[in-house]
Parts: structure tokens; C-alpha cells; sequence
């Protein structure tokens, strides 16, 4: 009887280990899965995938995150050439977006190069966490990837070229933000033609 007893209490300990076993498979699956739904709803992809994945002939847009403004550059199909194409006067997330993905269409874009504005040690400071998170809010409207292109000093460069075309202050404030935003998208754009040699690998 006790043999029985022992017996019995050993398949329950049994049954108990492999629920236990089953519930917390189950967990950890649901819990993976979550992980990999906000993986694919954040469409960050570095410019090496970029230059492997993306069909051409597509232009890409790039992009000049401000707190007030946003400056819109595009590229030709080919990927060698960026071009101001308009800033766009910030209201609210959601008019924003709805203007900026309604540039998007029109230009048939396949891409988004997006300013990070890195400081000047390479960390990330308030601003960059502001800018990631405009991408990650943007990414859930648009299929469209997204890469990072470090913006340093892309301002400034494009107010010495406008400077250099005896722009006067006044006008230069109203365009500023789109050279500034084709600036960074020309650095991606001569990124993408070395990578293009190298089959999409880093050199």
C-alpha cells in the first residue's frame, strides 16, 4: 500500500514538473515574441543593409530633425546626388508625419536617412534621444526604413556653402535646415557608393 502511495505521489511530482516545465515554455515563447514584434515595428537598418536589401532605381530622402523645423533634401534614383528640397514647419507629431510621408510618396522614396545629432565625442546627449525617438514613432506609420547618419557639423557646412553663394542672412535662415538636411544625406549617399563597390561590406 505504501509502495502504491510512493508510487502515486511520484507521478504527480512528475505531472507537476512538466506543467511547470510547459507554463514556463509558454512564458518565455509569449515573451520572445514580444521581443521580436518591437524589433520588426522599429525599421532601423544600418547603411550596409541598405546597400544590400534596397531595390534601386529608388531616391532616398534625408532628413534635418529640428525642434522647430524639419529639412527635407532628396536624392536622384541613382544614389549620387542630394538636393534641398524643403523645410517643414513642425506642429505636432502626427501633421509632421503626415507631411513628411506625404514627400515621401510623391518622391516614390525607398528610404529615409535621418540626422543623428551625435556630440562632438560621438555620445548621445538629449537631442539624439529626442531623434530616435521621433524614428521609432515613425516607423510604426511607414514600412519605410530608416537609417542614422551622423550629423555633425552638417549646419555648418551648409551655411559656409550658402555664405559662399552670398546668401543673405535672412534667406539663409529659411533654407538653412534643408541644405543642412542635404549635406547629411550626401554623406550617406558617398557611403553607399563605397559600399556598393564592396558588395555591401564594411572596408
Amino acid at each position: 500500500m505504501f509502495a502504491q502511495m510512493a508510487g502515486m505521489q511520484k507521478s504527480q511530482y512528475a505531472l507537476i514538473l512538466l506543467f511547470s516545465h510547459s507554463v514556463i515554455e509558454n512564458r518565455f515563447r509569449f515573451f520572445l515574441s514580444i521581443l521580436y514584434a518591437i524589433a520588426m515595428s522599429a525599421t532601423v537598418v544600418t547603411l550596409e543593409e541598405l546597400a544590400r536589401n534596397l531595390a534601386r532605381p529608388s531616391a532616398l530622402v534625408g532628413l534635418d530633425l529640428g525642434t522647430k523645423t524639419i529639412g527635407v533634401a532628396v536624392s536622384d534614383v541613382t544614389w549620387r546626388f542630394s538636393t534641398p528640397l524643403t523645410v517643414i514647419k513642425r506642429v505636432k507629431f502626427s501633421v509632421d508625419a503626415a507631411a513628411l510621408l506625404t514627400l515621401c510618396a510623391e518622391r516614390q522614396a525607398g528610404a529615409l536617412i535621418l540626422g543623428l545629432p551625435l556630440n562632438m565625442d560621438g555620445s548621445e546627449g538629449p537631442r539624439a534621444q529626442a531623434t530616435r525617438a521621433f524614428q521609432r514613432s515613425l516607423s510604426q506609420l511607414t514600412p519605410l526604413p530608416i537609417t542614422f547618419q551622423d550629423e555633425r557639423l552638417s549646419t555648418h557646412e551648409a551655411e559656409r556653402t550658402l555664405i559662399e553663394r552670398d546668401m543673405s542672412r535672412k534667406k539663409r535662415a529659411a533654407v538653412i535646415d534643408a541644405h543642412a538636411a542635404a549635406v547629411i544625406l550626401q554623406g550617406a549617399l558617398d557611403r553607399l557608393a563605397v559600399l556598393r563597390q564592396t558588395g555591401g561590406n564594411n572596408s
